[in-house]
């Protein structure tokens, strides 16, 4: 038996935050148990982790939050506490982590390396770690064969250096430590969300206020639990804050930048939803239709054009800095929107340019 006093209150340090959270398999049972008579009432949690092998919290509660461990078939949160007869399952979907990577010859447009480090700018439709129906072509895989010709040793560098991810369809700089000590003091800074992270995204509606700060709490919706979703505070999921400034408005929608203080899953993308202005073209979260504008034919003829230009979230990772992990020194990375989304801003620029001010105001009363 299992008591409260007997697990320390002290736990492995988390992984480093992960922006996107990559496909996995389909869940499969990896543990079943009823819970004993004279076991005395303790987080589910504390009792997981003391009862695991290798488990440590961070992926003991993931798995609670992502909806993988049922207590008599319903989902329950890391604070739940057992009692006799419960019925615990938990289930597993990711690939153990010492699952082999293929090293792949794919180019990389790499803006910056040092003995180090080197800052990578990713394109849409590269996802960037192996997973279920993704286990090649990826940022890991291009990484792997790169390395191996600069003979870093991959063998003993954690997740190839990885230290942050973004979405698949979301293009910008990602960061990649040579080096575990190098990889594991740029994670820190991470953790302690001393980095600096500015994106550039389009988004619908005309936004009341210049700039602002949305603060809510994002984990795995309750339904669906491919997606994320905003929870109340000490609700369910964990803190996540993003300020926003306009740079320039299109009437229906408008151009933003967005800081990361935190790096939670969809972030941004669940962010903006929450306050009613959904990314522009991002099909997850309802942005791929028509949300603000008119219903005259050749509007929708351009919705739809800018959506062919455009089919993923329009969304670009421009900036990056952060302490080099060796001197200390402030780096700091800028790169360029990509094509399809500067076409996209130049198309409304144009589109929206063209009308009066007397036309708009029309157009917005219909």
């Amino acid at each position: 038996m299992i008591n409260e006093s007997d697990i320390e209150d002290v736990w492995d340090d988390e992984e480093p935050e992960a922006e996107v959270a990559e496909a996995s398999d389909v869940p499969v049972e990896r543990l079943r148990m009823i819970i004993e008579k004279r076991q005395e009432p303790i987080r589910i949690d504390k009792y997981l982790v003391a009862r695991i092998e290798g488990g440590t919290r961070n992926k003991v509660q993931q798995a609670i939050d992502d909806g993988y461990v049922l207590v008599n078939n319903e989902v329950v949160k890391a604070n739940y506490k057992i009692k006799p007869g419960d019925n615990i399952v938990l289930f597993e979907t990711r690939k153990p982590e010492s699952q082999e990577i293929i090293p792949e010859n794919i180019p990389l447009n790499i803006i910056y390396e040092d003995d180090d480090l080197l800052v990578v700018n990713k394109p849409a439709g590269m996802v960037v770690h192996p997973a279920c129906g993704n286990y090649s072509g990826t940022l890991v895989n291009g990484l792997s064969y790169y390395l191996q010709q600069e003979k870093v040793d991959i063998e003993n560098l954690s997740r190839v250096g990885l230290v942050h991810r973004i979405d698949k369809d979301t293009t910008g700089l990602v960061v990649i430590g040579k080096k575990d000590k190098a990889m594991n003091l740029l994670a820190a800074q991470f953790k302690k969300h001393t980095v600096h992270r500015r994106y550039i995204a389009l988004v619908w509606g005309d936004l009341e206020e210049d700039e602002g700060t949305i603060v809510a709490h994002i984990g795995r919706n309750q339904r669906f639990r491919k997606i994320m979703d905003t929870f109340p505070e000490g609700d369910y999921g964990k803190e996540a804050i993003t300020h926003y400034k306009v740079l320039e408005r299109f009437n229906y929608v408008t151009l933003v930048e967005l800081r990361l203080e935190t790096g939670r899953t969809h972030q941004i993308r669940v962010h903006m939803k929450h306050i009613g202005h959904p990314l522009f073209s991002d099909g997850t979260y309802g942005g791929d239709r028509i949300l603000k504008g008119t219903v005259f034919t050749r509007y929708k003829q351009f919705i739809d054009n800018c959506f062919e230009i455009l089919p993923r979230q329009a969304l670009h990772a421009k900036e990056l800095g952060f302490s080099h992990p060796s001197t200390g020194e402030w780096l700091q990375f800028d790169s360029e929107i990509p094509d399809d989304l500067k076409q996209v801003i130049e198309k409304w620029r144009s589109y929206t340019g063209g009308m009066t001010k007397q036309l708009r105001q029309k157009l917005d009363n219909i």
